[in-house]
């Protein structure tokens, strides 16, 4: 049968492995999984999703059981931002060319059922991807990031389907990874690179004489490469397989970070101590005040400015100057949970999310998502605030 040209076939002794990559908002990827399954006749159809992510696609009703009291206990609020943002990105983009995201990735477990093939889900759990992401980001690169991410809702870009086909190219695909390396080099390791080697192991172990397998385009070279490296699809192994247990670990906070978390509070603690009781002793209120007005100022007025409730900006303002001295507080956590006890977002609210952030305005007037953009301006407000002070005490007492 006739190919789509974006599928790479692999034969691998009696085995023959079906590589489509896909575009994640094509109406002519779904074509060619169709098409590509329809002809092969696989035993088995792995895609690019984890449990969740899959979950995602075929339940509507998932934000319903949202809670949002839970996300900011959990310290999710930034995991979720994030998510939201991209995902708001991705279905205006749908929009546009009137493509469900993922539809390829759907159609292909549909198929599978259909037919009869057993079918594989992947890709790693996406709250790991995320985790060990974050984690691999330091404080100005996750700023970075994020700045990056949001900045997808003001773009009013007009996408062509022949666009997004263009980046299935192999050189396209080159040229943009190349790219995202140079702009964000600690993200596409955990993001693309762990992925890669997560899913070549998948698509080494699965059964069946015939494998199609559905992945983005931007991640077919990189399992190629990986299984190429495994000896899948040549007559010997070259390399014995990697297992998937150490890219299903969590990151465990950087040494470096726990140690600036609490130098905060010693430094400044110390500084105070010395400032009052050294040769040049300044008074205790004036130690206090250095400490306590930048924190209040400036995560009140973040809070302020997110559009937070009165009740927000109050925990925001006494809350600051208490939690920056106690790294097992977050400014952030706290301030949310007020806000969410006095916006009280409904089911409904959190029904609305997906059409509501597809624009800034949606996101910030839905009070589900409006809760986690005072917390967020609570958290980085708190911490220039804490920063402030810090020198301000160091400065006064030395």
């Amino acid at each position: 049968m006739s190919l789509p040209p974006n599928v790479t076939v692999i034969e691998d002794g009696s085995r023959t492995l079906y590589l489509v990559g896909t575009a994640h908002v094509s109406q002519r990827s779904v074509e060619d999984v169709e098409a590509v399954i329809g002809g092969v006749e696989p035993d088995v159809v792995c895609v690019e999703l984890c449990a969740q992510r899959f979950e995602a696609l075929t339940q509507d009703d998932r934000w319903k059981h949202l809670d949002i009291f839970r996300v900011i206990r959990e310290g999710k609020i930034l995991f979720l931002l994030a998510s939201l943002a991209v995902s708001s990105y991705q279905r205006r983009i749908g929009k546009e060319l009137g493509v469900q995201p993922g539809a390829e990735l759907l159609a292909a477990a549909k198929l599978a059922e259909e037919s009869g093939a057993e079918l594989y889900l992947i890709d790693r759990d996406v709250q790991i991807t995320l985790k060990r992401t974050w984690g691999n980001l330091r404080f100005f690169d996750k700023i970075q990031m994020l700045g990056a991410v949001f900045a997808s809702l003001f773009e009013e870009q007009r996408i062509e389907a022949s666009d997004i086909e263009k980046l299935k190219e192999e050189g396209q695909l080159e040229d943009m990874l190349t790219q995202f390396s140079s702009a964000f080099p600690r993200v596409k390791g955990p993001l693309i690179d762990e992925r890669d080697g997560y899913m070549a192991s998948w698509l080494r172990e699965v059964p069946g004489e015939r494998v199609v397998a559905v992945v983005g385009a931007a991640h077919v070279p990189g399992i190629v490469r990986e299984l190429q490296r495994l000896g899948v699809g040549s007559s010997t192994r070259q390399e014995e397989p990697r297992t998937r247990e150490p890219l299903e670990a969590l990151p465990k906070g950087a040494t470096w970070g726990t140690l600036v978390t609490w130098a905060i509070p010693v430094i400044v603690l110390a500084a105070f101590v010395w400032g009052i009781s050294g040769e040049d002793a300044r008074s205790p209120q004036e130690m206090l005040y250095a400490w306590i007005l930048p924190n209040a100022i400036a995560a009140g007025l973040l809070t302020t400015i997110a559009g937070g409730k009165l009740s927000s900006i109050i925990a925001a303002t006494i809350g600051s100057p208490i939690t920056s001295l106690n790294p097992l507080l977050n400014t952030g956590m706290v301030v949310g949970l007020v806000d969410a006890w006095a916006r009280k977002p409904t089911v409904e609210d959190a029904t609305r999310i997906p059409d509501d952030v597809q624009s800034w305005q949606g996101f910030y007037t839905n009070r589900f998502t409006r809760v986690l953009v005072v917390a967020t301006a609570a958290m980085f407000g708190s911490a220039l605030g804490a920063w402030i002070g810090a020198f301000l005490v160091v400065r006064l007492a030395f």
